[in-house]
């Protein structure tokens, strides 16, 4: 190829100007942090666009969220750390994780929040006078021990970082089932009685739907548990049985594996009362549906949201990880999932970003009023509604059973697939 004079001098003059242009751009570009990005495991209950893009924003970091269903989540977190930096699910996934090896101790003295914390987590209890509730209440499986176990004596070490829970119970449509008396006549009998026969459903999870059935044979006088939280083998043929024959007999509408699901249950009129999270209640209502959020006079099944490092999680990715895990905490993303009807465990700082009207409603329990926006920007509580079972202390002060996975595990997963299966 032949260059002319005039070419040559245009390149000549370009490259001046580019030797120019790096030398004076060099140091930005040559120092500027690089963007670390962190793979988020967990539900769409957490994992929501809008928490993704703030933290983004003031984190500096690229956030990948990898939603997936309850089960799915847990059985790809403990089969391949190396599928995700950080790991959002519950705590009855934690036993699971531990022991596979598939998530690395945190340590609280790089969680900024840590002392904030309130005693729910650190001890089980949110009061000293309340009930600490059967099977693997948080404080349990929290704290790394020397020998490598979990336990509820503290060290500085942590299997989780506590942020979100709640308490959950079952959902009826009043225009069906007249309404009940929180905690003095609403009960979880309800879903075993055979007045509701054929509009009923539970929530398809093993570990969650498996006491919602559990709490109702009992409530019904079917059967007794020795611990509701660790079923022997005995008790589990028991209750399984007595639910094959509810479900022959055609007790069970269905069972549910989304909370979209759940709604549209109640909406298409297939059921009248089921296993519900407050999402699906919130939503109900918003279209009208008059669902009531069960305050069961047995207690209720209360979870904890857990936030977990991959074993593999390390350097820069492990320091977002932290800074992720700290702005959870900061304020901002409890205030955010205060409106569907969750809490965050250290209120405190979220208080200031809500208003009183959904403060005093969400977590003290009061009438509401004004009307209140849940997390999808339309109206989720009417001006003069009362939350159902009241305030944060209230609720917590009240629980039968957390979501567990029990030493017969593998067991009771098994009677669950026969159950569906039937």
């Amino acid at each position: 190829m032949s260059y002319s004079p005039d070419r040559r001098h245009f390149l000549r003059t370009v490259g001046a100007g580019a030797a120019v242009s790096t030398l004076a751009f060099k140091a930005p570009y040559v120092f500027a942090k690089k963007v670390t990005t962190l793979r988020v495991m967990g539900t769409h209950v957490t994992l929501q666009e809008e928490l993704r893009q703030r933290a983004m924003r003031e984190l500096g970091i690229n956030l990948q969220f990898i939603p997936m269903g309850s089960a799915a989540v847990l059985q790809k977190a403990a089969a391949d750390p190396t599928s995700f930096d950080l790991y959002e699910q519950w705590s009855d996934s934690i036993n699971i994780l531990w022991q596979a090896g598939a998530i690395q101790p945190i340590d609280v003295d790089r969680l900024v929040y840590w002392n904030e914390i309130n005693d729910l987590t650190k001890t089980g209890k949110i009061t000293p006078s309340a009930k600490l509730g059967a099977g693997d209440a948080p404080n349990k499986i929290l704290f790394v021990q020397n020998d490598g176990s979990l336990a509820s004596t503290p060290t500085k070490k942590i299997s989780f970082m506590p942020y979100v829970h709640n308490v959950d119970s079952f959902g009826y449509n009043t225009d069906y089932i007249e309404k009940g008396q929180a905690y003095e006549t609403e009960s979880w009998s309800w879903l075993l009685d055979d007045k509701n026969k054929g509009k009923v459903a539970l929530v398809n999870a093993p570990t969650i739907g498996i006491f919602d059935a559990a709490l109702a044979a009992q409530g019904q006088g079917l059967m007794t548990f020795n611990d509701i939280g660790n079923m022997s083998i005995g008790e589990l043929d028991k209750l399984f049985a007595i639910l094959l024959s509810k479900k022959r007999q055609g007790h069970f509408s269905g069972f549910w594996t989304s909370v979209p699901q759940s709604v549209d249950f109640m909406k298409t009129k297939r059921v009248n009362i089921q296993s519900m999270f407050s999402p699906g209640v919130s939503a109900c209502r918003g279209q009208g549906i008059p669902v009531v959020n069960a305050s069961p006079k047995e207690g209720y099944r209360a979870w904890h949201g857990v936030m977990c490092l991959s074993a593999n999680t390390s350097g820069h990715v492990k320091d977002a990880a932290y800074e992720y895990m700290n702005w959870w905490l900061s304020g901002y993303p409890g205030a955010f999932i205060a409106r569907q009807g969750y809490y965050i465990s250290n209120p405190q700082r979220s208080q200031p970003l809500m208003s009183k009207p959904e403060w005093d409603y969400w977590y003290e329990g009061k009438e509401a009023t004004t009307e209140l926006i849940g997390t999808d920007g339309k109206i989720s509580v009417q001006a003069g509604h009362t939350r159902d079972g009241g305030s944060y202390i209230k609720r917590f002060s009240n629980i039968a059973v957390w979501n567990t996975v029990m030493q017969n595990y593998d067991y009771s997963l098994d009677k669950w697939y026969e159950l569906l299966n039937a």
